[in-house]
């Protein structure tokens, strides 16, 4: 797979990674099939593996540090873990569970989670705020880089670059959000500009793209990003996304143009969830 620059901090990785929200029991995914995927995974070249405390009460986490301490390969990969507390203290107790949890004593990247308003921001950003548990979690050498991550308004992702020196960026970069609020056009060039990694996700638009899968993926892995995660719950999903990323050829502007013209009707609120003001009230997001 081709291998791209992760923004200045001077690692590399293939276009394709790996989206471990889904190898949980909620997904139809056992704990055996989980270290079986993400073993496959390894195998194949994927080195970049993202998870949270909150995906399904912390065993999204438990079964990657499962998976990865069986057969001794935590050396072999970059993880990548959250916080969804707005606070200091609150995030530290999150960071310890989920080391815990990765039976790890670092991680590469701890991201502030799901950043959806400039008041979210603040929070985060102020005295006692999650900002201070990534700084002191990076200065004691528990993490090594510092995300955030944003799939509503690009407008909070583009402050947040301004006001601090992240590392990386988790957005929403799917073509459906392509359409509205769209961090390719408003996020990814500063983003770009500032050598800010840029990873991207919902790229199946949870499920809503999967008729167009493979133009899904590629639509998204041609943006001018550092790497794309990809939920993954079974062995055949893993296959056909590596099958897709191994035989990329980027979209040239017209073909996107004509998938954009095929999905322009997967541009509203019931859809786009993670664009409405509470994921399910059916109406966009106000900026």
């Amino acid at each position: 797979m081709e291998k791209r620059p992760f923004g200045q901090t001077g690692a590399q990785f293939p276009l394709l990674s790996f989206g471990a929200q889904r190898i949980v029991d909620e997904h139809n995914c056992t704990e055996e099939q989980a270290i079986q995927i993400v073993n496959r995974a390894i195998d194949e070249g994927i080195t970049y593996f993202d998870t949270a405390p909150s995906y399904s009460k912390g065993q999204s986490e438990e079964r990657l540090g499962k998976a990865l301490a069986l057969h001794n390969r935590r050396d072999e990969v970059w993880i990548a873990t959250k916080t969804n507390d707005r606070t200091r203290d609150g995030s530290l107790r999150l960071l310890e569970d989920s080391l815990k949890r990765l039976q790890t004593d670092h991680v590469e990247e701890w991201r502030l989670h799901n950043i959806m308003k400039m008041e979210e921001l603040d929070q985060c950003l102020a005295k006692g705020g999650a900002l201070e548990a990534l700084l002191e979690a990076k200065e004691q050498g528990m993490i090594k880089h510092i995300s955030i991550s944003g799939h509503t308004n690009p407008q909070v992702q583009l402050e947040a670059i301004d006001r601090f020196p992240f590392d990386s960026a988790l957005v929403a970069l799917s073509a459906a959000d392509h359409l509205v609020y769209s961090f390719a056009h408003e996020f990814l060039p500063k983003a770009n500009e500032k050598g800010i990694a840029v990873i991207g996700m919902k790229v199946m638009a949870l499920g809503k793209l999967a008729p167009w899968y493979e133009k899904a993926l590629r639509y998204t892995l041609s943006l001018p990003i550092s790497t794309a995660i990809v939920g993954m719950e079974s062995m055949e999903q893993l296959e056909q996304n590596l099958a897709i990323a191994k035989n990329f050829k980027p979209m040239t502007d017209l073909e996107q143009l004509d998938f954009l013209k095929e999905i322009m009707h997967l541009a509203n609120p019931d859809v786009l969830k993670w664009k409405s003001t509470d994921w399910v009230s059916g109406e966009w997001y106000e900026r």
